[in-house]
């Protein structure tokens, strides 16, 4: 069996957390201390240093990480852009190269043609034929005057049209710095956003003792428990089924051998995620290339219904798109939860869904 850094078995870990997902007991309930309550073996339960209750610190925490969540795909999404602008200034600046040399042999042309002409005298190639007394060279002169003038004309169109390009190239260039400032002003706040309020929450568990960490870990899966047998109650189990198609099998897959990993903020593998990372890689891998935040997984994919999706289909939650999981069949999903935690199986209700997208829609 295959262990994770804290020794224990990540398949008896998943096991366990299946059955959570599942809304069933894992552990007698009277282990669970409400606010307030007595917690098992003594002591006060709801409050810790302080003196604010557990589960205000719960609340608060599980906040602080879904909002960093959220800055997160901002995060993303603005380096995603970076990229994308960069490439196209690299795009631009090949082309005004071009154009450049280009324009150098254009200018070339134009002084040979100009020192032809000082050379005749400054005379119009016109005059000059009219003044010719052979009646043959003057034909052959007409000929030759006109694919000058064809020529001259040609060379003036082509300068012209070069010039345009450059300019062209100039505003494009221009415009695309700018847009690249503006992602990188706001990845660079979002990335300090994130990091306050991931500093902020991992301030607020650092101060716990170490069963209350225990204990706020019981509450967060408490919760997630209740919300799973709510969204069970529906009756949706009914309805979902089991089939998936061969690379969804394939996504599932990659997924479930990810257990017991870290989650780690903007992670895309192969040892940390972070959530969308985590989906990300899996399709990815099953050989369907998909968006890097979970809002662009949100917006750009195919959405199905929720009591239609299969394993392998993205689950998107809360209304911000902030967070996703991959559904795995049997009303469970696989996520990269927050930091501090790693990547587990869950209920697929046991967060407030705003969708489902699948990949590999055909």
């Amino acid at each position: 069996m295959r262990r994770d850094g804290r020794g224990r078995s990540v398949s008896v870990a998943a096991a366990t957390a299946l059955v959570c997902a599942l809304g069933l007991p894992a552990v007698p309930e009277a282990a669970y201390a409400a606010p307030g309550d007595p917690a098992p073996g003594g002591g006060t339960g709801g409050t810790v240093a302080g003196g604010r209750s557990l589960e205000d610190v719960r609340k608060e925490v599980e906040g602080l990480y879904r909002k960093a969540e959220s800055a997160t795909d901002a995060y993303n999404l603005a380096r995603e852009k970076q990229t994308r602008q960069e490439k196209t200034i690299l795009k631009i600046a090949r082309a005004v190269v071009k154009a450049q040399k280009e324009m150098a042999g254009l200018r070339q042309r134009a002084g040979a043609m100009a020192r032809a002409q000082y050379r005749g005298g400054g005379m119009p190639a016109q005059a000059r034929l009219f003044l010719n007394s052979d009646p043959g060279d003057f034909l052959d002169g007409v000929t030759l005057a006109r694919k000058g003038e064809q020529a001259t004309h040609g060379l003036i169109g082509r300068l012209a049209r070069t010039q345009a390009a450059l300019d062209r190239y100039a505003e494009s260039a221009s415009r695309e710095w700018e847009r690249l400032d503006r992602s990188r002003t706001k990845k660079a706040a979002a990335k300090k956003e994130i990091l306050r309020r991931l500093g902020r929450a991992q301030r607020l568990e650092s101060r716990l003792a170490k069963d209350e960490r225990e204990r706020l870990r019981r509450l967060e899966e408490d919760k997630a428990r209740g919300a799973q047998a709510k969204w069970l109650d529906t009756g949706i189990l009914r309805e979902l089924g089991d089939g998936a198609t061969a690379l969804g099998r394939r996504a599932v897959g990659f997924a479930r051998d990810q257990l017991g990993k870290d989650y780690v903020w903007g992670a895309v593998g192969p040892d940390t995620y972070d959530c969308s990372g985590l989906t990300q890689r899996a399709w990815a891998t099953a050989g369907r290339s998909i968006p890097r935040t979970s809002q662009e997984q949100w917006r750009l994919l195919p959405k199905v219904s929720a009591k239609a999706m299969r394993p392998g289909d993205l689950i998107i939650y809360f209304r911000d798109a902030s967070h996703v999981g991959m559904y795995v069949g049997s009303g469970a999903m696989i996520h990269a939860p927050r930091p501090g935690r790693q990547v587990t199986v869950a209920g697929a209700g046991s967060m407030p869904i705003l969708g489902v997208v699948r990949p590999d829609a055909t």
